[in-house]
């Protein structure tokens, strides 16, 4: 039921899923959704998880193997690709918080925030940094993916290219903040 829940809410948007536009894909009454999850708030919840977690895999997987600007590159392209692809469970996972450390929420967040600390190795950027670093990457990725998902840009500049502009500032960025570069 939640990965129905999910596809629909990537068709309809996140905003426009509701308990009865569920049951109706489902072919069931209303009320039966309610044996699965105790409403809307939840479906949201385990919708957010599932997006986490299938992020978490594309992004974990793509950056094996790699290392530095490859990792970098491949960590956000697996990332943009899974927000074009799946638009309405990723806007689930935005303001979300888990409830505590065993929230399957707070299991998935920390394997896709483990996939883009394995990038951050890459460049040795220094322990106190790694949180600024993140929330660097979070912020383009996030940006740029969830732009070109509400079709952001409209003008007629290539949006691969500029997006690859983005992985070339950011591995420029992070090479002169761990000292591994120059400016």
């Amino acid at each position: 039921m939640v990965a129905a829940g999910a596809a629909l809410a990537d068709e309809v948007g996140l905003a426009h899923l509701t308990m009865g536009s569920l049951a109706e894909r489902l072919g069931v009454r209303t009320p039966s959704l309610y044996k699965h999850v105790s409403g809307q708030d939840d479906l949201n919840r385990r919708i957010a998880a599932l997006a986490l977690s299938e992020a978490a895999d594309a992004v974990g997987g793509a950056v094996q193997g790699y290392a530095g600007r490859e990792a970098l590159a491949a960590a956000a392209r697996a990332f943009r690709a899974f927000v074009l692809e799946h638009p309405g469970r990723y806007a689930a996972t935005i303001g979300v918080e888990p409830s505590g450390p065993d929230d399957p929420l707070a299991t998935a967040s920390r394997r896709l925030l483990a996939a883009f600390v394995a990038v951050l190795r890459g460049y040795e950027i220094a322990e106190p940094d790694v949180d600024h670093a993140l929330r660097m990457l979070r912020s383009l990725c996030h940006g740029f993916a969830t732009l070109q998902a509400a079709d952001g840009f409209q003008w007629s500049a290539d949006i691969d290219q500029s997006f690859e502009w983005l992985i070339t500032f950011a591995d420029r960025g992070l090479r002169v903040m761990s000292g591994a570069g120059a400016v």
